[in-house]
């Protein structure tokens, strides 16, 4: 027991090291994890390693506010054989969204922004938007989900019903640039910065008329929120992302320009040119672009775990955290292949309605979401627990598996 208890110590004081003596460490039995059954996440990491699915990844676990796991495997440049670092640096892709949300709740919270106002209250340029249809019929507006962009069909234009709103922003809920038959009309608009770039999308075709269905937005309709943030915060977006979240948060390895002196840092996967996501910009997007660590977004879930505040930084009230991580959609959201089912979805984060009917390794109530290259995290509200994943090759196995390990790994 005492060998026990001085391993356990040894390696509560290096992942303390790793995690910048922040969030506790304890053994896993302490806050109702198995040691031996969270032994599992390594084992299905490397099966995924052998089988050349993923070269290498991170994984973090914490319950009731103490990290019970965090482990490096398989290697971060394959060519270099260097191994893979706790503190390797990510492209987390989609995964910038959540923060986007807590960016969004907060100036909700102050009343510098309502859910449904229009958008066009703070850009005027979206003000009576329309809506691409199928040209025939003509006695039946028909929106087609995905088209051919190359090949679209003809199509006619009709008013938008309503407005869009912030909130149908929130919840690619807006028709805003979904890859429907109004983006197949769009033209290329360079994105030098939010300030000159969102404006000009208020001549964009809808796909389909707002809050009416579900369908992702994946570059465009959160930039539009953080655009709004810049303007009711007095704020460049890049600059309320790192001074109100990032800072209160430590968490002091995520960017949109990596510096320098973490350049090797970053994953570098084999065969994959990763440079156009990892290059300076002046585009600070709410849907993309950040650069982070598991360590980092083990942070920014604890905090959504703990209702909002973290190392005594308050960043939402744990209602607000609660009115995020809620269903605002009915049964509108079915996932990307409009087969999901038990899922709802919140301001820019999925939700578990039933565990059971979502095939989910998650309780009812957890939230999260993922990146394009792999990444993953999420809250779990009901079991206390923030897990992360970091990826930069999505592969579903891999993310069935560590959040199956994780799972099971609970004991009480």
């Amino acid at each position: 027991m005492r060998l026990r208890a001085w391993l356990g110590a040894l390696w509560g004081f290096s992942a303390i090291a790793v995690c910048g003596a922040e969030i506790p460490v304890a053994e896993p039995e302490s806050v109702g994890m198995s040691t031996e059954r969270l032994l599992r996440i390594d084992a299905a990491m490397q099966r995924h390693i052998d089988a050349g699915n993923i070269q290498g990844a991170v994984t973090a676990v914490a319950r009731r506010g103490k990290v019970v796991h965090f482990k490096a495997h398989g290697l971060m440049d394959v060519e270099a054989e260097r191994p893979m670092s706790r503190d390797a640096i990510f492209i987390m892709m989609s995964s910038t969204k959540p923060i986007l949300g807590v960016a969004a709740m907060m100036m909700i919270e102050e009343g510098l922004i309502r859910p449904n106002d229009p958008v066009s209250k703070y850009i005027p340029e979206f003000a009576d938007m329309q809506v691409a249809v199928l040209k025939d019929p003509s006695d039946k507006d028909i929106s087609p989900f995905r088209v051919d962009r190359r090949n679209p069909p003809e199509h006619r234009l009709v008013p938008a019903e309503a407005p869009i709103t912030i909130k149908h922003l929130l919840t690619h809920t807006s028709g805003l640039a979904t890859g429907g038959l109004g983006t197949a009309q769009s033209r290329p608009v360079e994105r030098v910065t939010l300030a000159s770039y969102i404006p000009t999308l208020g001549t964009a075709v809808l796909d389909f008329q707002p809050g009416s269905r579900w369908a992702y937005s994946g570059g465009t309709g959160l930039d539009v929120v953080a655009r709004i943030v810049e303007i009711v915060s007095g704020m460049p977006y890049d600059q309320f992302v790192q001074t109100r979240i990032l800072d209160p948060l430590d968490m002091t390895d995520t960017h949109y320009h990596v510096p320098p002196d973490k350049a090797s840092r970053r994953v570098v996967i084999q065969g994959r040119d990763l440079s156009r996501w990892s290059g300076e910009t002046t585009y600070f997007s709410g849907s993309y672009g950040l650069s982070s660590t598991a360590r980092d977004y083990l942070h920014f879930e604890q905090m959504l775990a703990n209702g909002g505040e973290l190392f005594g930084h308050r960043l939402l009230g744990s209602r607000s955290v609660e009115w995020m991580a809620s269903n605002h959609l009915g049964d509108l959201y079915r996932g990307f292949a409009q087969n999901a089912k038990g899922q709802g979805f919140g301001y820019t984060v999925a939700v578990v309605l039933d565990p059971i009917a979502a095939g989910s390794r998650r309780s009812a109530g957890a939230f999260g979401w993922g990146g394009a290259f792999g990444t993953r995290s999420w809250t779990d509200p009901a079991e206390e627990l923030a897990g992360v994943l970091m990826l930069q090759q999505p592969h579903p196995g891999a993310q069935y598996d560590f959040e199956n390990a994780v799972r099971q790994a609970i004991i009480d």
